[in-house]
């Protein structure tokens, strides 16, 4: 029963619109924060947030790394051993607030996280995962990467499992591709140091 627990909080994430238990997440694990937060509140949701009061040492977490950026903590209602969270030591309520540089910091400590806990945990796979917005399942609005150590068999999901439709290459594809870069065209080199197509 606890394998489909945890294949439904998974789901939820995957498929945001299907029913999801992440009611039954503890309250104390949530956050009313909003995305659109105005600066003022965003102040008030740091002394609420759960992951800034862990990074202020206010909440018990198992941390497994910490450097001046981030930190890395096990998830307290994991849908595998060893699931764990790397959150920014600042506060950002979402991808697009957290600053290039704590995504690129909390990004490069993956690797070196992730193969720890597959070697602890005895798995050869990890699913790496980021919950960006309600719609998408993000339940703390504080900025998270979930590391999701995997086995095969483990009953979590599979990719062939997703629903999934072949991309129209004709019209849909081109449209999807010039409003993206319609949208990428306003980012400020300041903004973004990358390349563009």
């Amino acid at each position: 029963m606890e394998s489909r627990s945890r294949l439904s909080i998974i789901c939820s994430h995957l498929l945001p619109h299907s029913p999801s238990p992440t009611s039954r997440l503890s309250s104390s694990l949530t956050s009313s924060a909003s995305i659109n937060d105005a600066a003022g509140d965003t102040r008030n949701h740091q002394l609420d947030c759960v992951f800034c009061r862990i990074v202020r040492g206010e909440s018990p977490a198992f941390k497994l790394y910490e450097d001046e950026t981030c930190l890395c903590i096990l998830d307290t209602s994991p849908v595998s051993p060893g699931h764990s969270l790397i959150i920014p030591k600042s506060h950002f309520s979402c991808l697009e607030a957290t600053p290039p540089s704590v995504v690129a910091a909390m990004c490069s400590k993956v690797p070196s996280i992730g193969n720890a806990i597959m070697k602890a945990n005895g798995s050869d796979s990890f699913n790496l995962l980021v919950n960006n917005g309600a719609a998408a399942g993000q339940v703390i609005f504080h900025t998270h990467i979930h590391i999701i150590p995997r086995k095969a068999r483990d009953c979590l999901w599979t990719t062939e499992s997703l629903r999934k439709r072949p991309l129209n290459f004709d019209q849909e594809a081109s449209q999807i591709v010039s409003r993206v870069r319609e949208q990428l065209s306003s980012i400020s080199p300041d903004d973004e140091k990358g390349s563009r197509i």
